[in-house]
């Protein structure tokens, strides 16, 4: 299961009955997406709440695809965000209380903890692979990235 599969709309039930409309939990399903990136209703959100449900979607819906918000776009730019933020050197528990102040969005701390094991865990293989191979730019590229995730 993807990291973007575990992040949820904080106050869901508030904003859904602000929007007047029923939305997933889910940050990233389909029916919040639509209902983000169409922002019918967006007006009858509070200002504060208003203000960060477009800051989402101008920093994760906005691309060009044709198939926008379902072309995964809004997913790889919320991953790049969690690692921008790690390497920060934000913790998971860190982490989540940013992208929470930012978005209204929240995961729970171990999700996020599993998401950076497992990236660290599949540089490791690349690394052992660019290793093989004799690349030895890619090799110490891919070590700096690990040991950047890793802090």
């Amino acid at each position: 299961m993807a990291i973007t599969d575990k992040i949820y709309v904080k106050n869901h039930r508030q904003l859904s009955s602000q929007l007047e409309t029923n939305i997933p939990k889910g940050a990233f399903k389909g029916a919040t997406l639509d209902v983000l990136f169409q922002g019918e209703g967006l007006e009858k959100l509070d200002e504060a709440t208003r203000e960060r449900v477009l800051d989402f979607s101008s920093d994760f819906l906005d691309c060009a695809c044709d198939n926008n918000p379902y072309c995964g776009c809004p997913e790889r730019k919320f991953v790049q965000y969690i690692l921008e933020l790690r390497a920060q050197g934000l913790g998971p528990n860190a982490i989540v209380d940013v992208m929470t102040d930012d978005y209204m969005v929240y995961a729970y701390s171990g999700d996020v903890l599993s998401f950076l094991d497992n990236g660290v865990r599949t540089l490791e293989a690349a690394e052992g692979l660019a290793r093989v191979e004799g690349t030895d730019e890619m090799h110490d590229e891919i070590r700096r990235t690990k040991q950047d995730l890793a802090k």
